[in-house]
């Protein structure tokens, strides 16, 4: 059975700008009509009543980390996959810190070879199956396939940041784009790596931070810093290094990409910057429009994030600037890890935290259900432009179109939990918790 009849869905399309109520009809893995109400359809097609249930394209996430190879303790490229799948991601891309770092056509072909591998996903199925008997409203008459993977190439040897990698042999071998994924120190370098890769026109993103004004610090400096007695990190740690990646491509004029950003000020320049028409675009992860220092109270090790969380008003900046454009696209950055790496003191985490599985629910919750953000926004800032980022188009929702769809399911909830979770790793904030909102079903 390949054809499905969503009736009554709330289509939400961000290349359109339509949001509506409507009839969708996919067979085959295209959408074949989109009408008020459709009748004409094959006789072996499966109709699921989709009344209070959203329909919009694929989630694009520009950046998360995957443990394989070297620590598939925390992630494997099958979990990845499958839990960016749960999510309702139908692309993401991959940080090349793994070990061996993604610093040479080897490393990309053996996991370009992988991701081939995984899939076929002959698990799919039982995994499915899994999830039905978990929540019986999560129905498929298929089984999901797997985001399509973007492998992110290394600018430096070992992600070092001290020596150029052939950047031109991993542009021929697929690689997305070029990150470290890590603060650089020599600007000298950065300019002649933003040089080398005007010609090859493809993303180049840089996490913008000084180590030396980072020093031992675990959260953004402020009151609550204070109050919870934890070394504290400047924002002008962030601030510093923006500022001088933005002269370094207004002097060369090659577009870039701002990952990470977390403080109102940030916001501030790169706006400024974009006024002036310096190619930039920028990123922020999803926990950071969602939480601020307040909530380290807890000293819950999987709120220590690189960048940490910003203060209150680092939050309302941040949500401001996805709302109106300045911040391009919410990045999810699933840093996944073991349960003993985590369950240590706070200062003594490694920073990161899991998401695919919960971003949207959550930035729905309160972004959207509080009336701060429209659907249309919110998605937008999930699908269609961290796509553009990239260099991808996202098709609309019209009939011949690709089927790269996720449903979603506002109101149904779910505990958080290893159980309800396909990511190996259970390194989250809302561990244990009830979430209202969950993707039922994903078209890759």
């Amino acid at each position: 059975m390949t054809s499905e009849l969503l009736q009554q869905v709330r289509v939400i399309d961000p290349v359109s700008g339509t949001d509506q109520i409507t009839d969708v009809l996919i067979d085959d893995g295209y959408i074949r009509s989109v009408a008020n109400n459709i009748s004409d359809v094959p006789n072996d097609t499966h109709i699921r009543d989709c009344h209070g249930l959203v329909l919009g394209p694929g989630l694009v996430d520009l950046y998360s980390h995957c443990g394989e190879p070297g620590f598939e303790e925390r992630e494997t490229l099958l979990s990845l996959l499958q839990t960016a799948a749960a999510g309702g991601f139908t692309r993401i891309s991959i940080l090349p810190d793994t070990s061996p770092a993604i610093d040479n056509p080897a490393v990309v072909a053996q996991l370009q070879k992988r991701g081939g591998e995984v899939g076929q996903m002959r698990k799919t199925r039982e995994i499915s199956q899994t999830r039905e008997k978990q929540n019986p409203s999560f129905s498929s008459p298929t089984p999901p396939t797997p985001p399509h993977l973007n492998i992110w190439g290394a600018i430096s040897l070992d992600v070092a940041g001290k020596q150029m990698t052939e950047l031109v042999d991993l542009a021929a071998v697929g690689v997305v784009g070029f990150t470290d994924g890590q603060p650089w120190e020599n600007f000298g370098l950065v300019r002649r790596v933003l040089e080398y890769l005007q010609p090859l026109r493809k993303p180049v993103a840089f996490w913008c931070c000084d180590r030396e004004l980072i020093g031992n610090g675990v959260m953004r400096e402020g009151s609550d810093a204070i109050r919870l007695g934890l070394p504290f990190i400047p924002a002008s740690a962030e601030t510093s290094a923006i500022a001088a990646l933005l002269e370094l491509v207004t002097a060369t004029s090659t577009p870039v990409h701002i990952m990470r950003v977390s403080t109102g000020r940030s916001v501030e320049l790169i706006a400024s910057a974009k006024a002036r028409g310096v190619p930039i675009t920028a990123s922020t992860s999803w926990m950071h429009l969602l939480l601020d220092t307040q909530a380290i109270k807890s000293y819950n090790s999987n709120l220590k994030l690189n960048p940490p969380l910003g203060n209150p008003s680092d939050l309302i900046a941040l949500r401001e600037g996805v709302r109106t454009g300045v911040i391009d696209a919410i990045a999810i950055d699933h840093t996944p890890y073991t349960y003993e790496e985590k369950t240590v003191a706070f200062a003594e985490a490694p920073p990161g935290a899991i998401g695919y599985e919960l971003a949207l629910p959550l930035l729905w919750q309160h972004l959207v259900e509080t009336g701060e953000f429209t659907a249309l926004e919110l998605w937008k800032a999930l699908s269609m432009n961290p796509a553009e980022c990239l260099q991808q188009k996202m098709s609309t929702l019209a009939p011949e179109q690709k089927a790269e769809l996720a449903l979603f399911d506002p109101q149904q909830t779910w505990k958080v939990d290893k159980q309800n979770l396909y990511t190996l790793s259970s390194n989250t904030f809302w561990l244990g918790q009830q979430l209202t909102g969950r993707v039922v079903r994903t078209w890759c």
